[in-house]
């Protein structure tokens, strides 16, 4: 009976150092779970910037702002989808008005999509209707990997569709080397992971 009863109890042992040492060394190895959630291509000259929806902060049209000023777009395409009656493009482009931002660097894209492959497919026609060949697409640090495939998987659907870099804009519940410090960061990290996966299921 001792055999039998000394396994189980080194077994424990083990995986509790196993486990005591993974979470001494968390600052190593966690920030690699969030790292796959980022691509960023960087700004170059392009015909217009895409501001991506969802972002509740405004993050993303600031960015898109700072492109617009530094002359990479002559505008930005504001995507937005409708919260509690009003468009999310509508209220994003009101709060860089009030802050000086002149009004025509923004054009408003209405829309009542519910994901980012809807989004991708609402944006993509738009840009085709305008002809446009090149975009630069503005989304959340945490989204941009996800948004990035969805979007190409989407023009090669389509048959081919303009040349796009990705441009992230950071965001302050996110930080890539600590998201585990944070309850925000870390429904970010999580809620973005799931959508990940679900997108490669083709949900």
């Amino acid at each position: 009976m001792v055999g039998p009863r000394r396994f189980p109890l080194r077994s424990f042992v083990f995986l509790t150092a196993l486990l005591l040492a993974a979470f001494l060394a968390r600052s190593l190895w966690l920030p690699w779970l969030a790292w796959p959630l980022i691509r960023d291509e960087g700004p170059a000259k392009a015909d217009i910037a895409v501001v991506l929806a969802g972002d509740y902060y405004g993050h993303r049209i600031e960015k898109a702002a700072e492109l617009v000023r530094a002359g990479y777009v002559p505008a930005a395409l504001v995507s937005g989808p409708t919260y509690y009656g009003v468009h999310e493009c509508d209220l994003a482009i009101a709060m860089m008005v009030a802050r000086g931002c002149p009004a025509q660097w923004f054009i408003p894209l209405p829309n009542a999509t519910l994901s980012t492959r809807e989004e991708a497919a609402a944006v993509l026609a738009e840009l085709r209707r305008r002809r446009v060949n090149s975009f630069l697409l503005v989304t959340s640090t945490y989204h941009s990997a996800r948004a990035a495939r969805t979007y190409r998987a989407t023009e090669r659907a389509q048959g081919g569709g303009p040349e796009l870099r990705v441009v992230t804009a950071p965001d302050e519940h996110f930080q890539p080397q600590s998201w585990w410090r944070g309850r925000e960061s870390q429904k970010i990290v999580f809620i973005e992971w799931w959508k990940t996966v679900a997108a490669w299921l083709g949900k």
